[in-house]
């Protein structure tokens, strides 16, 4: 065993240095300082947003030349009646002086009245909401007005959380509203006239007439004091405390480029990914990252930006735990080989983060290390296997963590896990070049043995230099995500990061000396042994059961579809239920993420893509009972209403989190609705989203045609119901769309080959019945 062995060996402590010891001593707590005076200042800058200290200064220096120039005499005689008031400035104070105070204090006091004032109308700006049911090209008079008073409120150069203090509150729906959706959401899936349906509309009378209201005036008393009154729920309630594993069922993966490989070497690409990652972590850190903002106006919420790196999830009997570590704890990552674990420092002994090359340099050295310890490893072939215990349900997982992690070595080897910046593994593995959909499955749930599933990020680097992520999904959403692969993603298109031998560019000189890796140990006894032995077979049935299918669709991407006159989602959305709608008879309930970041501390909200108009003009495609004229006029009908309800999610104005933070406070109150539950219970057939293909503003364009080969196909998740399917999606440019499709192997009723081949049909017979239109 690891601990014994290490016992047995002679131990080699060095003396004490004094002066070294004293050298170390002022490094440490001369960067602790300044860690801690960026931080006041960046919250005290956050705080007066969106003034900043030069109006405080431009105001103090107005005030005081008023006084002593003697500008507008009304102003200066007030000012100086300031002064009887003002006890403590003694009379023989010359008089620039007492001008001075006097101009600092009133100063001061205006100053703290204007950034309350200042922030207050740009929240009430913000709150406003018409822009987004107009087209951003055909804007009305009054949303252009709009937009240059936000802009001439809105700070200069915010900072990474600069706008939190301004953005809204998420506002509590009117129960009436809610219900009214629900109930018209659900009126396609059932046949006409349906007692089931007609009960369910009876219980949600009888809901909202006997109890709605008092639940509803409870989430209004806490969107008063929270800064979102469902966030927090949604978190604990809907993540931490679900008990399911998290591969398939909670953690999804995100793709690197799709044909390109800017290098062969393995070990090259991922220290120049790890570079970057880091480079994007100090910014967040330093609250440098420039904030999202949709057409150059309104702010995204940043607030989970703060968790995507240095992020753990902690097992619990009941309830996980999620925890941030600081970064000054934090600076470190664990490098997983062959199953044996390395803890790499990313600062040298100057707290400088490591240069690419350097980093190429102390992973090859991992390498070496984890393959000879592989050929001489005396211990278990399950000493190499532990993280296969992070994919068991959270309760055993929780058990086998307090029980055989919590004390020892294996605690301070496991702390060292939990505390990094996130976990590299570099797999001997790789994929065929257009087999995406076992690059997908891999990175999804790995080999059942090898990924860190409770971390924010597991980067998995492929033998032919190709990497993914493995994301935990309660931190943050997958647009947070994505938006730092594609900060990589874009150096690397954009900078020259590697020599003509594929290694790593020395551009400039490591200025200190990187802390050797060390590599963790583990105490594996036999009860130990068997827990893992039982992990791996678990998860490797869950891995078999799993159906993924990615692939991109080349015909015609959003170009195409612009032409039509409609949304591209809403495009893709027909697409999904027509092609459900051909193979299983039926219309599926159907979830599609949008997001609700234009709110403080906002996360996501579900449209319902059921409608009406889209059974209307899905049968009218089936049926073909009718001229191709009236069935675009239902397409677009059906289009224009899923970008309604697209338009109102964002907004606030979705059912479901309405019904959910309802269900919350009626189990906090003891009290058990059943209409409530069975309508939250309902299994989503169809689990849909779109990725984001590009959120910086200094990526370059994916319809050029030299970086066309550079976009990522996006990334996917597992199936939300047993039965049914997991569709995510992502348009890329004018010319393509990538889809990713899972479902369940066991579930004789789904086969994502099937339905991604539907898809593709799908996608056709709509561009024909356009193209038919256009030739008439």
């Amino acid at each position: 065993m690891a601990e014994a062995r290490s016992a047995s060996t002679e131990l080699h402590v060095n003396r004490v240095d004094e002066e070294q010891w004293a050298s170390s001593f002022r490094k440490t707590w001369s960067r602790n300082w300044r860690r801690r005076f960026f931080r006041t200042r960046n919250s005290m800058l956050n705080g007066i947003w969106p003034t900043s200290i030069w109006n405080l200064i431009t105001m103090v220096t107005a005030l005081y030349l008023v006084l002593i120039m003697k500008w507008v005499p009304s102003l200066h005689n007030w000012l100086w009646n300031i002064k009887s008031y003002l006890w403590f400035i003694p009379n023989d104070v010359p008089m620039f002086l007492q001008a001075l105070i006097i101009s600092l204090i009133v100063g001061f006091l205006f100053f703290v009245i204007i950034c309350y004032v200042r922030c207050y109308i740009l929240r009430i700006l913000l709150s406003y909401r018409q822009w987004m049911y107009q087209p951003p090209r055909v804007q009305s008079p009054s949303i252009i007005v709009w937009s240059l008073v936000v802009r001439l409120f809105s700070g200069y150069k915010p900072s990474t959380f600069s706008y939190q203090q301004s953005l809204p509150r998420l506002p509590v729906p009117p129960i009436k509203q809610s219900l009214k959706q629900l109930i018209n959401s659900l009126k396609p899936l059932y046949p006409y006239n349906s007692e089931e349906f007609l009960k369910l509309k009876e219980q949600s009378k009888k809901f909202e007439k006997e109890f709605g209201t008092k639940l509803q005036n409870i989430l209004h008393l806490k969107s008063w004091w929270s800064e979102n009154w469902v966030t927090d729920w949604w978190e604990k309630y809907v993540y931490l405390r679900g008990r399911s594993p998290l591969p398939i069922n909670c953690n999804y993966y995100i793709h690197d480029q799709s044909y390109y490989i800017p290098t062969s070497n393995q070990i090259s690409r991922i220290s120049s990914v790890l570079y970057h990652l880091m480079k994007m972590k100090i910014l967040i850190d330093r609250e440098e990252l420039p904030p999202l903002v949709i057409r150059n106006t309104i702010p995204l919420c940043m607030a989970q930006y703060e968790r995507v790196f240095s992020t753990n999830r902690i097992p619990q009997k009941e309830i996980d735990e999620l925890v941030h570590y600081d970064s000054a704890v934090s600076k470190h990552i664990v490098v997983q080989r062959n199953g044996f674990y390395y803890k790499l420092e990313m600062f040298d002994n100057k707290a400088h983060l490591l240069l690419p090359h350097s980093l190429e340099k102390q992973l090859e050295w991992i390498v070496a290390d984890a393959d000879r310890n592989t050929d001489d490893n005396e211990e278990s072939i399950e000493s190499q296997c532990l993280a296969s215990l992070t994919g068991l349900d959270r309760t055993e997982w929780s058990d086998v963590r307090n029980q055989y992690l919590s004390s020892g070595i294996n605690k301070e080897s496991l702390h060292h896990i939990e505390s990094s910046v996130l976990i590299v593994h570099l797999e001997k593995c790789n994929f065929d070049y257009e087999d995406f959909s076992g690059r997908s499955k891999y990175l999804l749930h790995g080999s059942g043995q090898n990924i860190w599933f409770d971390k924010c990020i597991n980067l998995i680097s492929f033998s032919d230099a190709r990497f993914g992520l493995n994301c935990e999904h309660t931190l943050g959403d997958a647009p947070v995500m994505a938006h730092v692969a594609e900060y990589v993603l874009t150096h690397e298109a954009i900078d020259n990061l590697y020599d003509e031998k594929g290694k790593c560019q020395v551009k400039n000189h490591q200025s200190g000396l990187p802390v050797k890796p060390l590599r963790l140990t583990w105490e594996i006894k036999q009860p130990l042994i068997l827990k893992i032995r039982k992990a791996i077979t678990y998860n490797q049935k869950n891995n078999s059961d799993i159906d993924l299918c990615v692939r991109r669709h080349e015909s015609f991407g959003k170009g195409f579809i612009k032409t039509c006159k409609v949304s591209p989602d809403a495009f893709i959305q027909m697409v999904l239920q027509l092609t459900y709608f051909k193979e299983a008879g039926k219309f599926p309930l159907t979830y599609e993420s949008a997001m609700t970041r234009l709110y403080r501390q906002g996360r996501t909200e579900t449209v319902r893509s059921v409608t009406r108009q889209s059974t209307e003009f899905v049968r009218a495609m089936v049926e073909k009972d009718m001229p191709n004229k009236d069935i675009i006029n239902l397409f677009v009908a059906a289009c224009n209403q899923h970008q309604l309800l697209y338009r109102d999610a964002m907004n606030g104005k979705g059912c479901d989190r309405h019904l959910f933070g309802l269900y919350v406070v009626s189990k906090g109150l003891g009290k058990e609705f059943d209409f409530l539950k069975n309508v939250l219970m309902m299994p989503w057939t169809l689990s849909t989203s779109q990725q984001p293909q590009q959120q910086m503003e200094d990526t370059p364009s994916c319809d050029l045609l030299e970086y066309r080969h550079m976009t990522s196909p996006g990334g996917g998740f597992g199936p939300v119901s047993d039965g049914g399917y997991g569709v995510s999606y992502m348009i890329t440019g004018e010319w393509a769309v990538w889809f990713h499709v899972s479902s369940k192997v066991s579930t004789q009723e789904t086969n994502s080959s099937k339905f991604m081949d539907g898809i593709f049909e799908s996608m056709m017979e709509i561009h024909k019945l356009f193209v038919s239109r256009e030739t008439t």
